[in-house]
């Protein structure tokens, strides 16, 4: 029994506890180096075998023991056919290709989506996914983070005749999968925080929070401030300083006029 008014002693583990919270720190070290090893292990093999059996004179080659060297082989494949495709003759066989596909009814809707998100995506002109939002969705006072893809243009532009940002709503713990929102900017709360953070943020089911971004930025914006006071009220001590001088140096002048 501990005396009134003296701080309770804490308890300290046992062995077992010890045992128990070793374990489970080694779960948190272990488990994300081993899930991207398996990761990565498990693409290289997946690319190594599609391309293998897309070539399969490759078989015969010793060096394919190799794990990766399908990876190697796809990406040097991938560079020839975009060199290839930025000549005339490789537009050419694009558009000729592109006009086949289009003739047929399914394969042209997924070539055409297909094509355009990757167009989306890719070009580094594109703001897509760029900006993490939140928005009051699906009702009032419950707010959801989205990202945003871009400027809403077209016909739902023009219906609307508002100043409008598409938005894409990821689901939890799949992001690939989500809602599209068409949400006027004025009614959208841009964050500080980065696509990458909000992704595991989504992905954790809010297990996993990012550090507050915008308290550092208020800070710097508060720093910069303040820097720019006092350096508007060093310019104006000097400013005064200096008309200080003058009045005396034109007070002295004008004494030695009078008495001269």
């Amino acid at each position: 029994m501990n005396a009134k008014g003296n701080p309770s002693t804490t308890r300290k583990p046992g062995f077992f506890g010890r045992l128990r919270s070793w374990f489970f720190t080694g779960i948190l070290v272990t488990a994300p180096v081993l899930l991207t090893v398996y990761i990565t292990w498990a693409a290289i093999q997946l690319i190594d075998g599609q391309v293998v059996s897309l070539l399969p004179v490759l078989k015969d080659w010793s060096g394919l023991q190799i794990p990766g060297v399908g990876l190697v082989v796809g990406v040097v494949l991938i560079t020839l056919i975009g060199a290839v495709a930025a000549g005339f003759l490789g537009r050419w066989i694009i558009r000729l290709g592109e006009s086949m596909l289009n003739r047929m009814p399914v394969v042209r809707t997924i070539y055409g989506a297909s094509k355009q998100i990757l167009e989306t995506i890719i070009s580094s002109q594109s703001d897509a996914f760029r900006e993490v939002v939140l928005v009051e969705y699906p009702r009032k006072e419950l707010w959801v983070i989205g990202f945003v893809t871009g400027g809403t243009k077209g016909e739902v532009r023009r219906l609307v005749d508002k100043d409008m940002v598409n938005v894409f709503v990821p689901t939890t713990p799949n992001p690939t999968s989500g809602f599209l929102l068409f949400c006027p900017r004025s009614e959208v709360i841009f964050m500080e925080m980065s696509v990458e953070e909000a992704v595991k943020l989504v992905v954790s089911g809010g297990i996993v929070t990012p550090p507050d971004g915008g308290k550092a930025a208020s800070a710097r914006k508060a720093a910069k401030k303040s820097a720019k006071k006092s350096a508007k009220k060093s310019a104006k001590k000097s400013a005064k300083k200096a008309s200080a001088k003058k009045a005396v140096t034109k007070k002295v002048a004008a004494k030695k006029e009078t008495t001269s």
